[in-house]
Protein backbone atom coordinates (compact mmCIF):
# COMPACT_ATOMS: atom_id res chain seq x y z
CA UNK A 1 0.00 0.00 0.00
CA UNK A 2 2.80 2.39 0.89
CA UNK A 3 4.80 1.55 -2.24
CA UNK A 4 1.84 2.49 -4.44
CA UNK A 5 0.47 5.29 -2.26
CA UNK A 6 -2.92 3.58 -1.93
CA UNK A 7 -5.77 4.85 0.24
CA UNK A 8 -6.99 1.27 0.71
CA UNK A 9 -6.87 -2.19 -0.80
CA UNK A 10 -9.96 -4.15 -1.78
CA UNK A 11 -9.30 -7.83 -1.16
CA UNK A 12 -11.50 -9.71 -3.65
CA UNK A 13 -12.59 -12.93 -1.97
CA UNK A 14 -13.63 -14.90 -5.01
CA UNK A 15 -16.57 -17.32 -5.20
CA UNK A 16 -14.22 -19.60 -7.16
CA UNK A 17 -11.22 -19.69 -9.44
CA UNK A 18 -12.04 -20.89 -12.99
CA UNK A 19 -8.49 -22.28 -13.25
CA UNK A 20 -9.14 -24.38 -10.15
CA UNK A 21 -12.68 -25.49 -10.93
CA UNK A 22 -13.86 -28.20 -8.59
CA UNK A 23 -10.89 -27.81 -6.25
CA UNK A 24 -11.60 -30.20 -3.36
CA UNK A 25 -9.78 -28.00 -0.82
CA UNK A 26 -11.85 -24.88 -1.59
CA UNK A 27 -13.60 -23.77 1.59
CA UNK A 28 -17.03 -22.13 1.39
CA UNK A 29 -16.98 -18.44 0.44
CA UNK A 30 -18.43 -17.41 3.81
CA UNK A 31 -15.52 -19.08 5.64
CA UNK A 32 -12.89 -17.57 3.33
CA UNK A 33 -14.55 -14.15 3.67
CA UNK A 34 -14.60 -14.40 7.49
CA UNK A 35 -10.93 -15.42 7.47
CA UNK A 36 -10.03 -12.45 5.25
CA UNK A 37 -11.92 -10.11 7.61
CA UNK A 38 -9.89 -11.40 10.57
CA UNK A 39 -6.59 -11.11 8.69
CA UNK A 40 -7.35 -7.53 7.54
CA UNK A 41 -8.50 -6.27 10.94
CA UNK A 42 -6.82 -2.97 11.77
CA UNK A 43 -5.45 -2.43 8.25
CA UNK A 44 -6.75 -0.33 5.38
CA UNK A 45 -7.74 -3.54 3.63
CA UNK A 46 -11.39 -4.14 2.79
CA UNK A 47 -12.25 -7.78 2.10
CA UNK A 48 -15.17 -8.01 -0.28
CA UNK A 49 -17.21 -10.72 -1.96
CA UNK A 50 -18.41 -8.27 -4.59
CA UNK A 51 -17.83 -10.85 -7.33
CA UNK A 52 -20.58 -13.01 -5.82
CA UNK A 53 -22.86 -9.95 -5.81
CA UNK A 54 -21.99 -9.00 -9.40
CA UNK A 55 -22.22 -12.57 -10.63
CA UNK A 56 -18.85 -12.28 -12.37
CA UNK A 57 -16.65 -15.30 -12.76
CA UNK A 58 -13.63 -13.91 -14.54
CA UNK A 59 -11.27 -11.13 -13.42
CA UNK A 60 -11.69 -9.24 -16.69
CA UNK A 61 -15.46 -9.01 -16.11
CA UNK A 62 -15.05 -8.03 -12.46
CA UNK A 63 -12.56 -5.25 -13.25
CA UNK A 64 -14.71 -3.93 -16.08
CA UNK A 65 -17.73 -3.78 -13.75
CA UNK A 66 -15.73 -2.18 -10.91
CA UNK A 67 -14.49 0.64 -13.15
CA UNK A 68 -18.08 1.31 -14.24
CA UNK A 69 -19.57 1.08 -10.73
CA UNK A 70 -16.90 3.32 -9.19
CA UNK A 71 -15.97 5.83 -11.92
CA UNK A 72 -14.38 8.28 -9.44
CA UNK A 73 -11.96 5.67 -8.08
CA UNK A 74 -8.52 4.94 -9.52
CA UNK A 75 -7.71 1.24 -9.50
CA UNK A 76 -4.53 -0.78 -9.82
CA UNK A 77 -4.69 -4.58 -10.04
CA UNK A 78 -2.31 -6.25 -7.56
CA UNK A 79 -1.26 -9.86 -8.07
CA UNK A 80 1.56 -12.12 -7.04
CA UNK A 81 4.33 -13.24 -9.36
CA UNK A 82 2.88 -16.76 -9.11
CA UNK A 83 -0.21 -15.48 -10.93
CA UNK A 84 1.87 -13.77 -13.59
CA UNK A 85 3.32 -17.17 -14.47
CA UNK A 86 -0.13 -18.35 -15.60
CA UNK A 87 -1.58 -14.95 -16.57
CA UNK A 88 -1.76 -15.92 -20.26
CA UNK A 89 -4.35 -18.58 -19.27
CA UNK A 90 -6.71 -15.96 -17.79
CA UNK A 91 -9.71 -14.97 -19.89
CA UNK A 92 -8.91 -11.82 -21.93
CA UNK A 93 -5.70 -11.16 -20.00
CA UNK A 94 -4.61 -8.48 -22.46
CA UNK A 95 -7.89 -6.64 -21.85
CA UNK A 96 -7.18 -6.80 -18.09
CA UNK A 97 -3.86 -5.07 -18.79
CA UNK A 98 -5.66 -2.44 -20.88
CA UNK A 99 -8.29 -1.86 -18.16
CA UNK A 100 -6.01 -0.80 -15.31
CA UNK A 101 -2.33 -0.78 -14.32
CA UNK A 102 -0.95 -3.98 -12.82
CA UNK A 103 1.39 -4.29 -9.84
CA UNK A 104 3.14 -7.64 -9.50
CA UNK A 105 4.48 -8.56 -6.07
CA UNK A 106 7.47 -10.90 -5.85
CA UNK A 107 6.72 -14.38 -4.46
CA UNK A 108 9.33 -16.85 -3.21
CA UNK A 109 10.46 -19.17 -5.98
CA UNK A 110 8.53 -17.44 -8.79
CA UNK A 111 10.74 -14.54 -9.88
CA UNK A 112 12.48 -16.28 -12.78
CA UNK A 113 9.32 -18.05 -13.96
CA UNK A 114 7.35 -14.78 -13.81
CA UNK A 115 9.93 -12.87 -15.85
CA UNK A 116 9.99 -15.69 -18.42
CA UNK A 117 6.20 -16.18 -18.47
CA UNK A 118 4.44 -16.24 -21.81
CA UNK A 119 2.39 -13.14 -20.88
CA UNK A 120 5.60 -11.22 -20.17
CA UNK A 121 6.53 -11.61 -23.84
CA UNK A 122 3.76 -9.09 -24.53
CA UNK A 123 3.79 -7.17 -21.22
CA UNK A 124 7.55 -6.57 -21.08
CA UNK A 125 7.37 -3.42 -23.21
CA UNK A 126 4.84 -1.92 -20.78
CA UNK A 127 6.91 -2.45 -17.60
CA UNK A 128 7.51 0.82 -15.74
CA UNK A 129 10.95 1.42 -14.22
CA UNK A 130 11.49 0.76 -10.52
CA UNK A 131 10.96 3.89 -8.47
CA UNK A 132 8.01 5.13 -10.52
CA UNK A 133 5.32 3.09 -8.75
CA UNK A 134 3.90 6.13 -6.90
CA UNK A 135 3.01 7.66 -10.28
CA UNK A 136 0.75 4.81 -11.43
CA UNK A 137 -2.36 7.05 -11.58
CA UNK A 138 -0.82 8.98 -14.48
CA UNK A 139 0.20 5.94 -16.54
CA UNK A 140 -1.54 5.05 -19.76
CA UNK A 141 -2.48 1.41 -20.12
CA UNK A 142 -1.13 -1.17 -20.49
CA UNK A 143 1.28 -0.57 -17.62
CA UNK A 144 2.95 -2.98 -15.24
CA UNK A 145 5.26 -2.46 -12.28
CA UNK A 146 7.28 -5.19 -10.57
CA UNK A 147 7.35 -4.62 -6.81
CA UNK A 148 10.20 -6.17 -4.90
CA UNK A 149 9.74 -6.68 -1.19
CA UNK A 150 11.08 -9.25 1.17
CA UNK A 151 8.66 -12.01 0.20
CA UNK A 152 6.49 -13.74 2.78
CA UNK A 153 7.57 -17.39 2.65
CA UNK A 154 4.26 -18.69 3.98
CA UNK A 155 2.06 -20.60 1.57
CA UNK A 156 -1.73 -20.83 1.82
CA UNK A 157 -1.59 -24.23 0.11
CA UNK A 158 0.82 -25.55 2.74
CA UNK A 159 -1.23 -24.05 5.59
CA UNK A 160 -4.39 -25.75 4.30
CA UNK A 161 -2.53 -29.06 3.98
CA UNK A 162 -1.48 -28.85 7.64
CA UNK A 163 -5.02 -28.07 8.79
CA UNK A 164 -7.49 -29.25 6.12
CA UNK A 165 -10.61 -28.31 8.11
CA UNK A 166 -9.32 -24.82 9.06
CA UNK A 167 -12.60 -23.19 8.10
CA UNK A 168 -15.00 -25.21 10.28
CA UNK A 169 -14.45 -23.14 13.46
CA UNK A 170 -14.98 -19.94 11.43
CA UNK A 171 -18.46 -20.89 10.27
CA UNK A 172 -21.36 -19.50 12.22
CA UNK A 173 -25.07 -19.20 11.70
CA UNK A 174 -24.79 -15.41 11.25
CA UNK A 175 -24.69 -14.04 7.72
CA UNK A 176 -21.43 -12.18 6.95
CA UNK A 177 -21.80 -8.55 5.82
CA UNK A 178 -19.59 -7.16 3.08
CA UNK A 179 -18.17 -3.75 4.13
CA UNK A 180 -17.74 -2.58 0.53
CA UNK A 181 -21.20 -3.42 -0.77
CA UNK A 182 -22.78 -3.10 2.72
CA UNK A 183 -24.81 -6.19 1.95
CA UNK A 184 -25.09 -9.60 3.51
CA UNK A 185 -23.48 -12.32 1.41
CA UNK A 186 -26.03 -14.06 -0.81
CA UNK A 187 -27.60 -17.10 0.94
CA UNK A 188 -26.31 -19.54 -1.68
CA UNK A 189 -22.73 -18.84 -0.55
CA UNK A 190 -23.44 -18.98 3.18
CA UNK A 191 -23.27 -22.72 3.60
CA UNK A 192 -22.34 -24.05 7.02
CA UNK A 193 -20.52 -27.14 5.85
CA UNK A 194 -18.13 -27.67 2.97
CA UNK A 195 -19.52 -29.40 -0.11
CA UNK A 196 -19.00 -33.15 -0.25
CA UNK A 197 -16.04 -34.09 -2.48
Amino acid sequence: MDALGLDEVWWLVSPGNPLKAGAPDMAPLAARFASAERQARGARIVPTAIEARLGTRYTVDTLTRLTRLYPRRRFIWIMGADNLVQFDRWKDWRRIARTMPIAVIARPGYDRAALNARAMGWLRRFVRPAGQELHWTSWSMPALVLLRFRPDPRSATQARALKPAWFIPTLTSSMPRDRLTRRVLPPEVNCLLPPNP
